[in-house]
């Protein structure tokens, strides 16, 4: 797997952990729902950190909280 889809899965997973919509995340996190939606349908690979953070903010978790996740183990090597 790789970041971009981590990251989704990550986001998704916080939603069902706090019993909120993506677009309820969306508007807690003051990020628009267009950037949230492209991150979870995968139009967006690639998150900012500032972006994970305003998440961060919106559920009230730190960010290494974000990563602190089995979703991130195994990532693949990611070459460009």
């Amino acid at each position: 797997m790789q970041i971009g889809e981590a990251v989704r899965r990550r986001i998704l997973d916080l939603c069902d952990t706090y019993h909120i919509t993506p677009n309820k995340l969306a508007t807690i996190s003051g990020i628009t729902q267009s950037t949230l939606n492209n991150i979870i349908s995968g139009r967006n690979k690639g998150a900012t950190i500032s972006t994970i953070k305003k998440v961060c903010d919106g559920v009230g978790i730190s960010i290494q909280d974000f990563f602190d996740s089995d979703i991130f183990e195994h990532l693949d090597q990611e070459i460009n």
